[in-house]
């Protein structure tokens, strides 16, 4: 049996989950209210404050199923009572963030600044010049937008300059030596 599918996912006060014909679930929660189509083979019932998940057979790709469809359900809960967020940190000299409405504005050593508009239900807080907080209730879309800021200037082994995310260690490599 799966140890992740066959926990039950807890629903806090507030949080509504309904489960619609071809597992189409729906989450409303404090913070917005999250859709999405689960794997029609798995069977998704709600039954008083939690939700459990069971598969109809044992064959491999139903285990898999198992609990990724659990896991899924439990991002969405989570997301929808406290949502989630992603910091990234920018390291160099010059290197900043600035944000005007929603667009953020980076300035990564470029000949330009690159400019990046916040997508739909997302939102990116600057912290000073050089720490960028990626907000929302979408873990997925939350973890893509930061990644895709993170790309603009991934960060390098040698100085460690460019955007890096807070929890997130780089191997430094050691520079050329000169001849004598």
């Amino acid at each position: 049996m799966s140890r992740i599918g066959k926990m039950p996912v807890a629903i806090p006060a507030g949080v509504t989950v309904t489960v619609a014909d071809n597992n189409e679930v729906t989450v409303k929660g404090p913070k917005g209210t999250l859709t999405r189509v689960l794997p029609a083979e798995m069977e998704i019932k709600v039954e008083g404050a939690e939700a459990v998940v069971t598969r109809p057979n044992d064959l491999k790709r139903m285990k898999s199923l198992h609990g990724l469809t659990r896991t899924l359900l439990h991002n969405m809960v989570v997301g929808v009572t406290e949502g989630y967020e992603k910091r990234l940190e920018i390291n160099g000299v010059g290197y900043r963030a600035a944000k005007s409405g929603n667009k953020l504005t980076l300035s990564l050593g470029y000949s330009h600044p690159v400019e990046m508009i916040d997508p739909e239900g997302l939102e990116a807080v600057v912290d000073g010049q050089n720490v960028i907080i990626v907000k929302g209730i979408n873990k997925e879309r939350v973890g893509q937008y930061a990644a895709e800021i993170r790309a603009k200037r991934p960060p390098e082994p040698y100085k460690g300059k460019g955007i890096k995310y807070a929890e997130e260690h780089i191997r430094r490599k050691v520079g050329k030596t000169g001849k004598k």
